[in-house]
């Protein structure tokens, strides 16, 4: 029992630091000087590309990334039902850091919406039939209600 409240404990802590320090990454570009074209990296040689700067380029990535980063961790991280509508948003910004990143695409923020239906579809079906099964017991918890109410007043009546 121990052993999982640390755990517990372990887990969430990692989560709070995650979540605190994510919207500092959004800061990182500060760090890099504004006039350069390429960066030299231990991951390898970063270039603007399309953009003017490296600067411009990692604004960019990290505007989108941190809201993924975020998304994603929301959604691995709820256990409601209607955690499965994050998957919308998620492939949104998937498919717009996959342009920012990719360099044969001249634009971004444009048509990246037309790239998620194959991913709404199925959310918005799955989605709707788990809330037709839900509202199902919903209404079967507000009968009984009502009938114990009705039962109650009708005991009520013949004392």
């Amino acid at each position: 029992m121990k052993k999982n409240k640390k755990a517990s404990l372990l887990y969430g802590c990692i989560l709070v630091i995650l979540i605190t320090t994510s919207p500092y990454l959004l800061y990182l570009y500060k760090s890099i000087p504004p006039d350069i074209t390429q960066l030299n990296t231990i991951f390898g040689v970063l270039k603007g590309g399309e953009f003017r700067s490296v600067q411009t380029f990692i604004l960019f990535i990290f505007a989108k990334f941190v809201p993924l980063f975020l998304l994603i961790l929301l959604f691995f991280t709820n256990k409601d039902w209607w955690s499965y509508a994050l998957l919308v948003p998620i492939s949104v910004y998937f498919f717009q850091l996959f342009f920012i990143i990719n360099e044969s695409s001249k634009s971004f923020d444009e048509i990246e919406f037309i790239y998620t239906t194959p991913v709404l579809i199925p959310v918005l079906v799955i989605l709707y039939f788990i809330r037709y099964k839900i509202s199902i017991y919903i209404d079967a918890v507000d009968l009984k209600k009502e009938m114990n109410t009705v039962m109650k007043n009708s005991k009520k009546m013949t004392n």
